[in-house]
């Protein structure tokens, strides 16, 4: 079994008295394992202020190809960064052991390239006189991971750090590390020594009384003053920061401007370090004091400060006016609020039906039923002109005793009444090859699944889950993809008559299930995501678990148009009606489909959808979202062609309504199918129990939650796994602490640190609330 280093070496490290932390494969920088795919990890800096918890180690066991960094602050690396001497650097890791101390922690990453690492008696801050450096507090070192250059893992040849308690080190401070290197760099000759900037003379703002913020004059011309003659990183860092500081991403073409004068500037790397830089004191007194140092003398006149209003215009305002304009671009490209409507035509007659006769109404629900109803039956006789078809998967979540069983009843009774049961499938699915005898009797087939979450969790977990329920997933996968093709069946050593592999023309498989949020979210894991196999479906929460009781209704039966319309939608335009629609065409018979044209206005709309998700796509590229993303176009053209063909089974047209209906659906739920995943989807049982702890929280809203009652609603944890992911929610960020006062005392509460009155609680409802916490 291949397992990460984390996994390998973690618990370990923290055993023997480390501070750690998740790096991304394939780099040497700290990233965070979420929605499927690596993203950077921009706060890893907080790992320096406390020990790493058992939670956080077990989470990050569960990432995949996780590798391993030490925080830097208890330990000090000596980072020999020498590739074209390998006796030079030999010779400063002997010197390093004889100033310092013959520490048994030697790593190579890329020979000769090697650090030395030692422990602190207090930490202090990292020293970097190119090619040497010492690593302390404030930054980290990768320990177990795949080097990025040569493929292989970093070597330990004495022995590691998962086999040396930290107290096996040998001690050094501040005053040691520094003379070593100033002592070391006098081995080094002058042509190995990037050229470097001298550091400002305080921390705080160089130039007396002035704000970060500059004016682009002012800072331009500075920077005739330091020129950019192949500079250390340190340095161009530094600068880059400064400006980003000063100007904003105003600065971006002033800093590519002084990059581009080294000769090793890489455009590429520029722009990605832009991106990157998050100044958050350094600006424009920097700048100006490095070139006051090199005989700059601004002017008279040119105005330094840019925090300052001049003669009543903002030294910034032509930038700021850009930014305006993009600002009220974006308030006017922020989408309206959505409100549910019911179409027309045999999907609108349908949902009416059930919610007429349902106890607790449950609209959204009804409507995705119906959706999935009317996309079996019209299976194999309608295509779009880009030759998607009606096949469509759907889950509505709701809580148990919300009436969400009443719609799946109502589709069996109208389609037995109507005479198309064979359009049926069975109430559960029991294997892979029994879906697939399935729809080689019944080429388009619903199957109606009750605690979806249940037989999901099943189906998706292949590692305990035998192979003929995992192949389900599998199937329904593949058969999505199928409906405007051929699914070819398996093929069998033993082709004895009963083994013949089983071809399906065109199937159209449908499927509706219903679950709870619970055991819907509590089923899926990162993978689901990124494969694609969640994307498919169109996920409806409910908005109303509980809805007001209709105590009226009693004995129902089917409206006469209602079943009429439905068996002349599945016999086809111009084809037969009665109980033999849609059995004449076997699993292996060509079928005769009609092909439903758009008007030029919907065909406009779904072109400008088009650009619309492509942009997005590039945005959230490296992302899990994309594969949700990419397929809402294709499921709002499908819900535009069920829509138009239940108005007119005999001469369907996909008009500009039905696009917009679509459209606006299917975004409003795919959007929030992406917000649910982020805060439910977990790849490991700690993740999943720290998000359903998070979740708690968030549902107690701006009033906040004690911790009384947060261990009342959690019994399933122990109590000090509680504990460690409390601490790890509040070290993280996502999690502030406050007082609530009753009448007799204050208590504690935790609230969520991101609170707004946007966020939805754990079935996806919007919760009202009035405060509005740090963005």
């Amino acid at each position: 079994m291949n397992t990460s280093f984390m996994a390998r070496h973690g618990s370990r490290l923290l055993a023997n008295g480390y501070t750690i932390l998740p790096i991304a494969p394939g780099g040497k920088k700290p990233g965070r394992y979420q929605r499927g795919a690596w993203v950077d990890y921009p706060e890893w800096n907080r790992h320096a202020e406390r020990s790493t918890t058992e939670v956080e180690v077990s989470t990050w066991s569960g990432w995949p190809d996780c590798g391993i960094g030490i925080v830097g602050g208890g330990v000090a690396a000596i980072d020999i960064d020498i590739v074209s001497d390998p006796d030079l650097a030999l010779q400063i890791e002997q010197l390093a052991r004889a100033r310092l101390g013959d520490t048994p922690a030697l790593r190579i990453g890329r020979a000769p390239k090697r650090l030395l690492v030692y422990r602190t008696s207090a930490p202090f801050r990292g020293i970097r006189r190119a090619p040497l450096e010492v690593l302390c507090l404030g930054q980290q070192f990768v320990a177990y991971a795949d080097h990025p250059d040569t493929g292989q893992p970093y070597a330990w040849p004495e022995e590691g750090l998962s086999e040396l308690d930290l107290d096996s080190l040998p001690v050094i401070d501040a005053d040691m590390a520094a003379a070593f290197i100033e002592e070391a760099l006098t081995l080094v000759p002058p042509e190995m020594r990037p050229a470097s900037l001298s550091a400002p003379a305080s921390t705080g703002s160089a130039v007396p009384g002035h704000a970060q913020t500059g004016t682009m004059e002012a800072v331009r011309s500075a920077l005739i003053q330091i020129p950019n003659n192949d500079l250390d990183y340190d340095s161009w860092v530094r600068i880059g920061l400064a400006i980003k500081g000063s100007l904003g991403e105003a600065g971006k073409v002033v800093f590519t401007d002084w990059s581009d004068q080294a000769a090793k500037n890489d455009p590429a790397v520029t722009e990605k370090a832009w991106a990157s830089f998050r100044p958050a004191r350094i600006g424009a007194g920097t700048i100006y004091h490095l070139a006051m140092e090199r005989g700059w003398k601004p002017e008279p006149g040119m105005v330094l400060d840019g925090s300052q209003p001049i003669d009543g215009c903002h030294p910034a305002s032509g930038m700021l006016a850009r930014l305006d304009v993009v600002a009220d671009a974006d308030a006017m490209a922020a989408p309206v609020s959505f409100n549910l409507t019911i179409p027309g035509g045999l999907v609108g007659k349908l949902t009416d039906y059930m919610l007429s006769t349902a106890r607790r109404p449950q609209p959204l629900l009804s409507l995705g039923a119906s959706l999935c109803a009317i996309g079996a039956l019209m299976g194999r006789l309608y295509r779009t002109e880009s030759n998607l078809r009606s096949n469509l998967y759907v889950v509505g979540i709701a809580d148990s005793g919300s009436g969400k069983n009443h719609s799946r009843e109502i589709i069996n009774e109208v389609l037995f009444e109507a005479g198309l049961a064979n359009h049926l499938g069975g109430n559960k699915i029991a294997s892979g090859a029994g879906l697939l005898t399935a729809l080689h009797r019944q080429p388009a087939i619903l199957f109606q699944i009750d605690e979806f979450g249940m037989f999901l969790s099943a189906a998706a977990d292949r590692k305990r889950s035998p192979r003929h329920i995992t192949e389900i997933l599998d199937n329904m996968t593949e058969l999505y993809t199928s409906a405007g093709g051929i699914f070819l069946g398996a093929e069998y050593a033993n082709r004895d008559g009963t083994n013949e592999r089983r071809d399906i023309v065109q199937p159209c498989l449908c499927v509706y299930g219903t679950t709870t949020p619970l055991h819907f979210w509590g089923a899926l894991q990162g993978a689901n995501v990124v494969d694609g196999s969640l994307a498919r479906f169109l996920i409806l929460p409910s908005d109303e678990d509980y809805p007001d009781e209709n105590v009226a209704v009693g004995l129902r039966t089917p409206p006469a148009d209602l079943i009429a319309g439905l068996q002349l939608l599945a016999s086809g335009p111009g084809q037969q009606r009665g109980n033999l629609a849609g059995t004449t065409s076997g699993p292996q018979t060509a079928v005769v489909l009609t092909t439903v044209p758009m008007t030029d206005d919907a065909r406009a709309r779904f072109k400008s959808l088009s650009g619309e998700l492509t942009d997005e796509l590039r945005a959230a590229a490296g992302t899990s979202i994309t594969a949700i993303l990419a397929r809402i176009g294709e499921i709002a053209l499908k819900l535009a062609l069920i829509v138009a063909v239940g108005k007119d089974p005999v001469a369907p047209v996909i008009a500009i309504d039905d696009a917009d209906w679509a459209i606006a659906f299917v975004r409003h739920y795919a959007q929030r199918a992406m917000e649910a995943v982020d805060r439910h989807v977990a790849d490991t049982e700690t993740e999943a129990h720290l998000k359903r702890l998070r979740e708690l929280i968030r549902a107690a809203g701006a009033k906040g939650i004690t911790k009384s009652e947060l261990t009342r609603g959690s019994q399933w944890l122990k109590s000090r796994d509680r504990d460690d992911i409390i601490q790890t929610l509040i070290e993280s960020g996502d999690v502030t602490t406050g007082m609530r006062s009753s009448a007799t005392r204050q208590a504690m509460v935790y609230r969520l640190a991101r609170w707004s009155g946007n966020w939805r609680d754990a079935s996806g409802k919007k919760v009202a609330t009035n405060h509005q916490g740090p963005s």
